[in-house]
């Protein structure tokens, strides 16, 4: 596999529909820029309607011909991620591809309207039931995929919490985006695996991450870590258009295979072209995929059709 991949080598999209979680900016725009300057309609998920309209008009007015739709979306709401999945179904009955971007990280202890830890409903619980929801649209489409944005972070944590799964009794950021993170990477390999049994489907689940990309995701960072991360961001990070090519990679290249991983190739995995790269031990676990896959299911009272 080419060792220095960029966004040139993204093959031509045209005829193809992607759906964007958290597209409007970061990232997500940067991923929607790339894919739809390619050819593809690109569907931009989004809480903030505002910024993913005017996120449209600048990728459309980068790509005159680009075709790009704005969907709202808000991934702490289980109302929204099922109302947002039907419009997308009832606009598009083939999805090729399915970016779980969006995030948020380190941010004060909330409780969504479902009653849900704030880090683990968007990151983990909306992307599980959006992905369930849309992947009956998927299934039967050659060459689709579902590519799962996860961290670093990930190897911070060492288990999912099922006993304070919703930190209800100590909440931590750092280690609630961990586990979070964790779970991204379990659920992917899960679904990976469970694509493989279907006998029908022609889907794979990918994960990716961007190392250290400077996006607007740290804005909840505590005053007393921000000088770090500020230090991180000027001699480590990467810009956000380089952080998407892991991402980019796992959505795209033909050679990409289910249940792979792809980051930076960089010190760290900090910055540095897209290549496949390791995860935790924990995060193969298949105990543990399963056992997050039941509550999830539980959780979202989505069921997959795999």
């Amino acid at each position: 596999m080419k060792d220095q991949w960029n966004a040139t080598d993204v093959p031509d999209q045209s005829g193809r529909v992607a759906v964007i979680t958290g597209g409007g900016a970061g990232l997500g725009y940067e991923l929607a820029l790339v894919l739809a300057g390619r050819g593809a309609h690109v569907v931009l998920a989004v809480r903030d309607t505002t910024k993913g309209k005017d996120a449209s008009e600048r990728i459309t007015a980068a790509h005159p011909h680009a075709q790009v739709t704005v969907q709202e979306l808000d991934l702490a709401s289980q109302q929204s991620v099922k109302d947002a999945a039907a419009a997308i179904i009832s606009t598009h009955p083939q999805i090729d591809l399915l970016i779980n971007n969006a995030g948020v990280m380190f941010p004060p202890k909330t409780v969504t309207e479902d009653g849900f830890e704030l880090q683990f409903a968007t990151n983990h619980l909306g992307h599980f039931a959006l992905t369930g929801l849309l992947l009956g649209q998927m299934l039967p489409v050659e060459g689709s995929r579902v590519v799962t944005v996860s961290s670093l972070a990930h190897k911070v944590r060492a288990a999912i919490n099922f006993q304070d799964l919703q930190s209800e009794n100590e909440y931590s950021p750092s280690a609630a985006y961990a586990q979070s993170k964790l779970a991204n990477l379990l659920f992917t390999y899960e679904l990976n695996n469970r694509l493989t049994a279907q006998t029908n489907s022609m889907t794979i689940a990918v994960a990716a991450h961007p190392g250290g990309a400077n996006t607007n995701l740290t804005r909840h960072t505590p005053s007393k870590l921000r000088w770090i991360q500020d230090l991180a961001a000027r001699f480590m990070f990467q810009s956000a258009d380089m952080g998407a090519l892991p991402i980019l990679r796992a959505a795209t290249d033909p050679n990409v295979e289910g249940g792979q991983y792809y980051g930076p190739s960089g010190f760290m995995e900090q910055r540095g072209h897209p290549v496949v790269v390791k995860s935790s031990a924990k995060s193969h676990e298949e105990g543990l995929r399963r056992q997050l896959w039941e509550v999830s299911e539980g959780l979202t009272a989505v069921s997959y059709p795999v």
